[in-house]
Formats: C-alpha cells, structure tokens, sequence
C-alpha cells in the first residue's frame, strides 16, 4: 500500500482465476452521482483492461451499458467488472445507488467478499447519506470488511480533510479512529479562479509523494513543508492501526518510542482490513484526457489485493437439503461439491437468459447439468420449482460482452448462458446431491403500480412479458387481485416503476397503459332491513314467477355472508330455496350500492311464492337478487374500507413529521418504541386508500433514512363524506 512493487495486467483469463485465493469480489456502494462507475472504468483503464477510459476494444461500455442507462443516465443494475493486478482476478461489481434499486445492490453485497464505499468529496457532508449509513451497518452485521473512497477532488469546491471527517463520525461509530486515511491529496498551483488542482497524493506509512500529474504515477520524497503535514496524520494512523493489532506488545513498543517498520504496520493493516475491524480512506480521481492512471487507482489496486480477504477467508451462506434438512458448511473449495447462486438474471434477444452465478464451492463448467433450487419467493409471484438443467456456455462478463472460459472455480463470479428455468436469487448445485442455499434479504416492494395492456395484442403478450420480468428482479412482486380484477406490480418506487415498464416495452414489446390502483372495499349494511322480490314474467308458453321475501342484518366483522332458511308451510318449495340463496350470493358478490363485496350480514328467508308451471331454479336466483337489492335500498348501507397496520422505522429526528403525516393519513398511532442506531419504531393504523404512495412520500418525508412495513389489519367503515363520493363515482361509471 504505497510501498509495493505491482505491475498491471490486461483483462483476461489467467491462472489467478482457477485458484480462489487469486480472487477478489469487491461491491461498489453509495449514493447516486457518488462517482462509483467512473471508478469502476478508471480501475478497468489502470489494469489494462480497456484501452482508453470506460470501453473495450471495439467501443462497447464496460459498465452502465444498459440502453436504460444510457438514456436515464445512472445506473439501475448490477454489473460485473473483472480486472487484474498483480497476478489477482478482481471482479468489480458496480451497483446502482438509486434507493429504488436496493435489491441490485443487496445482490452485489451477497456476491462480494469486501466492499468499497464510495463518497464523493464536493458533496461535503451531504455526500453520506442515511441510506449510506444503515448500509454500512448491514455490512457490519456480516463482518464484510469495508474502505471509503473519497471521488470529485477534481471538483472546485472539494474538501477531503472534511470528507474524512465526516466518514469517520458516520462509520465510526466508537471507534473514530478505526476509520483514517492512508494518503493525503496533495494540490498543484492555485489556478485563476482560485482553485488548487489535485495531483497527487502523499504516502502516510510509505512517507513518499506519488504524483499523477502526467498521468503515469512517481514517486519522490517528501519536502520539509509536506513533512510537517504529514507528520500529525501519520502518527494518528499508526496509533490506529497498533490499536486494531493482534499483537498485543505493539501498543507499548511504540508508547515507549519504539520506531515500529512500515512492513509490520501494513502487514497488521492489512490484516485489520481484512478482519472488517479498520476501515481506511482512500482518495481517487479520473485519468487525465489520454493517461491510463488516474489518481490512487494503484493504491486502490494495492489495498483490495493485499488487504481484502480472499474468498476461502469468508464463510459461505449456509445450505440445506431440499427437504430443509441443515447441511454442513461450505468450504470454499474447488473440490467440493457444487453449490453457486444466481445473482442477477438478465435476457439478451439473441442469447436468450444469460444467469450471473456466484460460485461458492465446487467447480461449474460448461455443458454440465446442474439442479436450480428456487423457493420463498411465492409471495412475489415466484413459483417455488425444482428442475434440472443443462448450462450453457461460460463466459466472463464485461459490458455487454462476454468472453468464454473453460470453468470457474469457488469464489469467481461468471456469466452462464441458457438456464431458462434459473431466476435471481437460485441455488445451482449438483443433481446428485442438490443442496438449496438460504436467501439473502430483500426489500419488500411497496408502491403498487395497476397495469392493463394497451391493445390487444399487447394483451396476449403480457402474461409471458411479466413472467420474465420478475424473474430477472425477486424485489418486484407481480399480483393479480382478485377482488378489483386488477394486474398490479409491487415496486420500491417510482424509479424502480419506470424502469420496469420501459423494460417490457423495449426488451419484452409489451406496451401497458398505468391505471389508477383500487384497493379492496366492501360493503355491509349498518342495520336490520326487509326486502321482497318479485320476478314474474309472461311471455307466451312457460313463463317465469318467483317471489321471496328476506329480512338482512348486520352481524361481526369476518362473519362473511349466512344465510337462513325460516320458510314454513312451503311457501317456496324446498327445491328453490338454495336457489334463493344463490342469487343472494352472487348479487352480494357484485355488491349493492357501489359494485364492491357485500359482507357480514345474515339473510332471512321469510316468506314467498311459486307457480307449479312458472316457477324456475333461474327465477328464484332472480328473485332472491332482487331482494337483496330492494332491502340494501331501504337500508344504511356501510363502506367498507381495508386499514393497513404499518411499521415505520425511522431516524429520531423525523418522528415528529412522520407521526404528524400519519395522522394527516386519517392514520392513527398505537405505539413508538425505541430501536438501536437513534431510530425511533413507530405503529400505526392507517387505511389503505392513503398509503398507495407512502413508499416515495416516506422517502422524501426522512431524507432515504426511513423504512416501513404494512400487513392487513382489517377491513372498517370509511368516513361518510368519502363513502358519499365513492358512491357518487360508481353511480356515475367512473
């Protein structure tokens, strides 16, 4: 780190890639515009891998290459990168900071053994955000090892020092000084706006200048003005590191003066890295128009090979066998048995399903047959199967390229090609002995989004288009209510929404029409009412003549529809009275005042008449229709809305607006208890009709800190003056 001797090599396969301690998975994290794509390119232009910043060979993207991203100008995908240094296979995976696109994100975190968070320096305190934040303590949950690095220092208004400081009050937590930079900027002569380009950077531990003003990294020694500042950070940082050794008589060798040498001081950094126990700041900036290195993409190179764990120095997720029977833990070994995780799905038109695996044991080759493992996803509208599959070719993935190779060992990430049943979020393992690994989490999608085709050739392609569009993405869930009759999709917001439909117009060539979502009311009736109907009809030959009279009362929520039978002396005969009792039915499954469910109330069967020729099965359903209507008529008849029990995690500051905004929601708060991290749990009651964008509101609402989760709590009636409205618009057709 500073003070090693590594040489660049092109992108390709090599021997590091058949061995898993040759390997290096590394997640990209932060915000959007943080800068992490253009690390990606400038990490890929370092190594060789591209000729000039950002593209191949033949002109294609390497990351961000998605013709939605083009045109939205972000990313909204998990990418792979590979890439290698000093004869180590690194695959940089680059995920989208959009919030709406967590599930990409959380899928890199699963594939990767280390993450490097980026930040971007002319965004000041900003530039780490909540959404940042409770990331970063994901990643701590899981022990997965973690530096910053500190992007924009080109801009006019950057600050490292500052940056620093804010991450290490944000990722610090009580240990600020397990979070410290391994280099310093250095800056050029002040130009005529007043602002000191970045060149270079200083070495704390190395003690050397490395300039990257020509594009090509040198390194001189130190002046006596770079000295002094060097100075006071270098001592900080060697206190730092001696704080997070294993050896224990480091702290009191150098507390009594003791002049520790800098091959100690990076072996025991590096292994405190590798622990996830010292977070270093790194700093990193664009080649200049021309150059391959930009500024600390080597010292980036150096700290994610030399102090990022390999991947047999992380525990793989747990397996067991198909029936949920634990099986023993992992090894990552290329000998073992087969076990690897699909990751991200994506269809090409000419390929057809292309399956971005993670391998954690075993060894996965070409033309094999391999079991795909896909449950728990049910809910989303993921069927749960089990099937064997033969694979396709291996390739590496680079943009929209990708390049074949011969296998791929525990720990590499690859590219497979033909696996039609495979979706994001499978067990691939060996059909011999197929294992089934435990899922990683992922966020519920909460902003419903009501779809109907466009024409009617969009409508017969619809079904297939949905299917494999939630095959590619399990944060999307794909619903078709049976109460409203609607096609609905379960996003995380209106990003996540946008993307979605774009890919099924332009990928799938569905184009849907977005229509007002409906949510599931019902009616019942506020009190007791009678009811007669008459359907009597003579129209040459055999006519049709039914009469019934009910009698309808309320009874306790959940109690559904009962019907009673209190017909005596045969007024109906026996054989139609089930009859009545269909047409009741059916008409309170059309509903009576506004076209939604009627539910708990009790019918009375009371009185009616027959004819011995006229009457019909088809008269007394009529009838007993009639009835329920001409009673609902007379009645006080309730609206019936579903309320929604939510849970929103959020940070102390914003309880209060949260809470205010719930109640403005006709919401009403049943408890707030405290939560680890200065978040406060808030419960509430909250009908359905005013949270359909309670995902994008509560995200403006905290500032991306807020999280909420809502269930059923039941269905109640609304306030008479919406109720009134409700009926008004179904009396009119709208």
């Amino acid at each position: 780190m500073g003070d090693k001797t590594t040489h660049p090599g092109a992108a390709g396969r090599t021997a590091a890639a058949d061995r898993p301690g040759g390997i290096r998975n590394v997640v990209l994290v932060g915000h959007s515009g943080s800068g992490k794509t253009t690390l990606v390119e400038a990490l890929a232009l370092a190594t060789g891998a591209v000729t000039r910043a950002g593209r191949v060979e033949d002109g294609g993207a390497v990351s961000d290459y998605d013709e939605i991203e083009h045109r939205q100008q972000r990313s909204v995908q998990l990418s792979a990168v590979p890439v290698e240094w000093a004869g180590i296979k690194i695959n940089l995976l680059d995920t989208p900071g959009y919030a709406d696109f967590v599930g990409e994100l959380r899928a890199g975190l699963r594939a990767a053994d280390a993450a490097l968070f980026v930040v971007s320096a002319a965004e000041g305190a900003e530039g780490v955000t909540g959404a940042t934040r409770t990331l970063w303590e994901e990643c701590a949950a899981v022990g997965m090892p973690r530096a910053i690095v500190v992007t924009h220092l080109e801009a006019a208004r950057a600050d490292f020092d500052t940056m620093t400081e804010t991450c290490r009050a944000a990722f610090g937590g009580d240990s600020p000084d397990s979070v410290l930079p391994l280099y310093l900027p250095l800056h050029g002569p002040e130009g005529p706006d007043g602002h000191r380009p970045v060149t270079g950077l200083v070495g704390l531990l190395s003690q050397r200048l490395l300039d990257y003003s020509s594009g090509e990294r040198t390194e001189t020694a130190p002046g006596p003005e770079e000295q002094r500042r060097i100075d006071d950070a270098r001592n900080r940082l060697i206190e730092g590191i001696i704080a997070e050794s294993e050896d224990e008589t480091l702290m009191d060798r150098y507390l009594a003066g003791e002049d520790i040498d800098v091959k100690t001081l990076i072996e025991d950094l590096e292994r405190a890295v590798a622990r996830g126990s010292f977070h270093p700041v790194l700093a990193a900036a664009p080649a200049p128009d021309g150059s391959r290195q930009g500024l600390g993409t080597v010292e980036l190179l150096e700290l994610v090979t030399g102090g990022f764990p390999t991947p047999p120095e992380r525990t793989p997720p747990p397996v067991t066998a198909l029936d949920g029977t634990p099986r023993p833990a992992l090894a990552c070994d290329p000998a073992g048995p087969l076990v690897a995780e699909v990751v991200k799905t994506s269809s090409d038109p000419y390929v057809g399903r292309i399956s971005l695996v993670r391998v954690f044991s075993g060894t996965l080759r070409p033309d094999e047959t391999v079991h795909v493992s896909g449950h728990g996803l049910a809910d989303r509208g993921h069927e749960d199967h089990e099937a064997d599959e033969r694979i396709g070719a291996l390739s590496s993935p680079f943009g929209k390229h990708q390049r074949q190779i011969p296998q791929a060992v525990a720990g590499d990430v690859v590219c497979v090609a033909k696996l039609s049943r495979a979706e994001t979020g499978d067990t691939l393992s060996s059909p011999a002995d197929p294992l089934r690994m435990e899922p990683w989490s992922m966020p519920d999608p909460l902003l419903p989004v009501a779809i109907a085709a466009h024409s009617k050739a969009d409508e017969d392609k619809l079904s297939q288009g949905l299917a494999r569009l939630v095959a590619e993405d399990p944060t999307m869930r794909l619903e078709h209510n049976q109460h409203t009759h609607q096609v609905v999709l379960w996003c995380l917001g209106e990003a996540h929404r946008d993307v979605a439909l774009e890919r099924l117009r332009t990928r799938y060539g569905v184009q849907v029409d977005v229509v007002p979502h409906k949510v599931s009311l019902r009616e019942t009736f506020g009190g007791k009412a009678s009811g007669r109907g008459r359907h009597v009809k003579q129209s040459g030959g055999h006519g049709q003549f039914a009469i019934c009279e009910i009698e309808v009362e309320p009874l306790p929520e959940g109690s559904g529809i009962e019907f009673v039978d209190k017909v005596v002396g045969g007024a109906v005969p026996r054989q139609f009275i089930p009859s009545v009792e269909k047409g009741v039915r059916a008409q309170a499954a059309k509903g009576v005042v506004a076209g939604h469910p009627l539910v708990d109330v009790r019918v009375t069967l009371l009185d009616g008449k027959a004819h011995s020729v006229d009457s019909s099965d088809a008269a007394f359903q009529t009838a007993g229709a009639l009835a329920l209507r001409e009673a609902a008529a007379e009645a006080r008849i309730h609206l019936l809305e579903p309320v929604a029990e939510l849970r929103v995690l959020v940070a102390d500051e914003y309880v209060g607006p949260v809470m205010s905004d719930l109640s403005g929601r006709r919401g009403r708060v049943v408890g707030t208890e405290q939560s680890p991290g200065g978040r406060t749990l808030v419960r509430a009651e909250v009908p359905e009709l005013e949270i359909g964008r309670y995902a994008v509101d509560l995200r403006s609402l905290s500032h991306g800190t807020g999280r909420f989760s809502r269930s059923y709590a039941r269905h109640e009636p609304m306030p008479p003056q919406l109720a009134d409205r409700i009926r008004e618009q179904a009396e009119n057709g709208a």
